[in-house]
């Protein structure tokens, strides 16, 4: 049975009203009032971390049907217009979120953060994908170890003290924020059991749950 179209279909635009950080996207409702921001990954980041009320939706074309509505979202949302810095976009329209496969001249024709968007969201998606990507970079390490064309070669080699203080810096700096894993998370217990939830969903919780971690008898707050 053919699933019922929904009333309205409407591309539209979710605006981080701190940083100007925009996402484009199509939606079909009964409801217009229904409250939808978007289902973008960096958007959700963006709402968990500024919050709804910092986000602005705009209405942009309505359109008759679905199909012709999946057809605009594929012209507005392109390799383009996801390469720009303010775009929280991964990938081009049409395609329900799931990275389409390009092939090489498409992929690299702009280079750079579009191309670097397509490869990120592959990695997280496609399992094949990461497989040969993971199987071709230690190839290449291997084959430049063997023919000393670059300085991987760590036979009887280690770390300084001084080296390893500046990879841990660096390291850290790329966990910080929105960028760590565990960024818009906390942990909760009741004095029996303590779990992991996202901040925004402590308000579900009953006052028999409190913020922090039991380990060890002892209630460490994080």
């Amino acid at each position: 049975m053919a699933r019922k179209e929904k009333q309205y279909h409407f591309i539209y635009k979710t605006t981080c009203l701190l940083n100007d950080k925009y996402y484009y996207g199509m939606h079909s409702t009964d409801n217009l009032n229904d409250g939808y921001y978007g289902s973008g990954r960096r958007l959700k980041r963006s709402l968990n971390k500024h919050g709804k009320e910092n986000h602005q939706v705009e209405f942009l074309e309505f359109l008759p049907n679905r199909k012709l509505l999946i057809g605009r979202e594929k012209q507005i949302i392109n390799l383009n217009e996801i390469a720009k810095e303010d775009c929280m976009n991964l990938v081009i329209g049409g395609s329900g979120g799931i990275p389409l496969n390009l092939n090489i001249e498409e992929f690299h024709r702009l280079g750079g953060k579009a191309s670097g968007k397509i490869h990120a969201e592959k990695l997280k998606n496609d399992s094949e994908y990461k497989k040969k990507h993971v199987t071709n970079l230690i190839n290449r390490i291997k084959k430049a170890r063997l023919t000393k064309k670059c300085g991987c070669d760590w036979s009887n080699r280690k770390h300084t003290d001084e080296e390893k203080r500046k990879i841990g810096n660096k390291n850290s700096m790329k966990q910080k924020g929105e960028r760590n894993s565990q960024y818009g998370t906390c942990w909760i217990n009741n004095g029996v059991e303590c779990k992991k939830i996202k901040k925004v969903d402590f308000h579900l919780y009953s006052n028999n749950w409190s913020l922090g971690r039991k380990i060890k008898n002892s209630l460490i707050n994080l």
